[in-house]
């Protein structure tokens, strides 16, 4: 008859599992930077300048690898605030706002825009030629020129990414 040997479980210690533990939340921690450093993006509306898409309160996450198209709603920064705009054209292209229409490169564009887009008050003069590597934003409460009427275009690099979730707060 063959006896096996049986091995005897090594008993671990409270030091042990604290480090395990320890281990776990800093590969946790680790991941979650990431995501919210290069993937997403989480925010809070402190105004009204996408109303009534998004409103003052409200979540917003910003997916910030995706690739921008005309009319995406974007998160991006300007005077180290953090802003929401719809995105009406592209570096090259020429935006021109006459009679509370928006055209870009002479086109007028289809909006389902709640507020007329008035040109009067920007600081900037059209038709605009937007410069290469920055988009045209406008707002959706037009009434509010804190947006590409006021600013010019808005770099590449300044814009976080697309909106892809928005969580009421308020008004339920």
């Amino acid at each position: 008859m063959i006896l096996k040997k049986t091995k005897k479980k090594k008993k671990r210690s409270a030091k042990y599992y604290l480090t395990e533990l320890l281990v776990k939340f800093g590969i946790t921690g680790l991941v979650l930077w990431l995501l919210l450093e290069f993937v997403v993006m989480i925010s809070v509306c402190h105004d009204n300048t996408a109303y009534p898409m998004i409103k003052d309160g409200d979540f917003c996450l910003t997916y910030r690898l995706a690739e921008l198209h005309q009319g995406d709603e974007v998160t991006y920064t300007q005077d180290n605030k953090v802003r929401l705009g719809r995105v009406i054209a592209f570096g090259g292209d020429t935006v021109d706002i006459r009679n509370d229409s928006v055209s870009v490169n002479g086109l007028n564009i289809a909006e389902n825009v709640v507020y007329p887009t008035d040109s009067q008050g920007s600081d900037i003069e059209f038709p605009y030629q937007i410069p290469e590597d920055c988009v045209f934003v406008l707002n959706d409460y037009r009434s509010d020129l804190s947006d590409s009427r006021t600013y010019g275009g808005i770099p590449l690099s300044d814009v976080k990414g697309v909106v892809v979730f928005i969580m009421r707060r308020r008004g339920i």
